[in-house]
């Protein structure tokens, strides 16, 4: 296997967590019966330009097919982060009637929606058929289709081209990184600027975030990394800010590197420095993570156990990826959760993958009153337990597993 960016080949693992089934296919009843694909679940680090990386064991046009069940409008918590990013780039830029905006993988229209709200053009580009539906249906032009190179220069052949593109945890998601960020360049204006959101690493490392990892996320990627594969396809970074989101993201800035529009923010030094201080660009820093993806695993594993021989009851809410990568590694099943309770219609009456947990609506725990929750999207973890303070009427208890497992008091 070779980098996905230099193409340096690749020889040093950063964590294997064995075998997998995509994190989001969710089974139906009928499918429990029928055998289940499993690929590997292994990450290698670049000795080159240190991008963290997972082969392409399933094709990105089977995942996110017309039965992805990811809607990104069911969070609270995201559509907040949204508006308020809206709102700062307005400020900041003064888009108006007169703009093009382009966002990639906008899902189900929920960050566009404001744009179109101010009667600023806006253009969706999603994989997925079943979200990119529900953006139509709130007036939102969308193409479903996978955003690279052959899209850039159609779109660019209409004169669709962007004063804005927005790539919110899209960047992470292609698996040839290098043909999406030469589409970058190819459909922005020349004076246009490119806000890509993502995961940091380094957060990754520093959280124990391991279930972040799986099959949907090609590469994870620090600043340095990034900035290197913009400057390779002639764009630069000239700001950069670190979020809350996803348990710690980047959200960076880019424009053509002809554009002296737009001066460098002190904020990339920053970061470059940053990350060259911890040892981002050696091999030393990227070692020793599995060892503490195991603690993790023994702890959650120990604690689930206590509860079924103690007679507790343990639920999970929230289906996300992440909390199917963390049941999948620790090779929980529903002896040890009983159910998963989740906001989105679309996943309820639907079974986990690997695990075969039901998914439900919360009107079961409610009915069947849990002793303990655990709550798998950890990144969103104050939205949950405001929104089932109620848990603890009957003595219920939360449950975080990372960055380690901890009982809420």
């Amino acid at each position: 296997m070779n980098c996905r960016f230099c193409g340096r080949e690749l020889s040093v693992e950063f964590i294997d967590l064995g075998n997998a089934p995509p994190s989001n296919s969710f089974l139906t009843l009928e499918q429990l019966n029928e055998p289940e694909v499993f690929f590997p679940l292994k990450l290698y680090v670049c000795d080159g330009c240190f991008l963290v990386q997972i082969d392409e064991y399933k094709r990105s046009d089977e995942i996110f097919s017309n039965d992805y069940v990811y809607f990104s409008s069911f969070s609270r918590t995201w559509l907040e982060h949204a508006e308020k990013y809206v709102e700062m780039m307005l400020r900041r830029f003064g888009y108006d009637g007169r703009s093009q905006v382009i966002e990639i993988a906008s899902n189900d229209g929920y960050l566009l929606q404001f744009f179109q709200g101010r009667a600023i053009p806006c253009l969706g580009i999603a994989p997925a058929g079943g979200t990119a539906e529900e953006a139509r249906k709130k007036g939102i032009e969308t193409i479903v289709d996978f955003f690279g190179t052959a899209l850039a220069e159609d779109l660019r052949a209409r004169g669709r081209l962007a004063d804005l593109v927005i790539g919110n945890n899209v960047l992470a998601h292609v698996p040839d990184i290098n043909d999406f960020v030469e589409g970058l360049r190819i459909i922005l204006k020349d004076d246009g600027v490119i806000t890509m959101e993502f995961p940091h690493v380094m957060q990754l490392l520093a959280q124990n975030q391991f279930d972040t990892i799986y099959h949907e996320h090609f590469s994870y990627l620090s600043f340095t990394t990034v900035r290197k594969i913009f400057q390779r396809h002639g764009l630069d970074i000239f700001d950069a800010e670190e979020l809350e989101t996803h348990g710690g993201s980047l959200r960076i800035f880019g424009k053509h590197a002809e554009d002296v529009s737009k001066p460098e923010s002190p904020a990339v030094a920053a970061l470059i420095a940053r990350e060259g201080a911890l040892g981002m660009t050696g091999m030393d820093y990227y070692r020793g993570f599995q060892k503490r993806a195991d603690g993790i695993k023994d702890d959650l594993l120990e604690f689930l156990i206590g509860a079924k021989r103690g007679g507790k009851t343990v639920a999970a809410y929230g289906a996300a990826a992440k909390g199917n990568t963390l049941l999948n590694y620790c090779g929980v099943r529903k002896d040890l959760i009983s159910f998963v309770v989740d906001a989105s219609t679309y996943k309820q009456g639907k079974f986990l993958p690997g695990s075969h947990i039901p998914v439900v609506g919360e009107d079961i725990l409610k009915a069947r009153m849990p002793d303990y929750v655990i709550i798998l999207p950890w990144n969103i973890q104050r939205e949950i337990m405001e929104q089932l303070a109620y848990i603890r009427q009957w003595g219920g208890r939360f449950v975080v597993p990372v960055p380690e497992v901890s009982v809420v008091p």
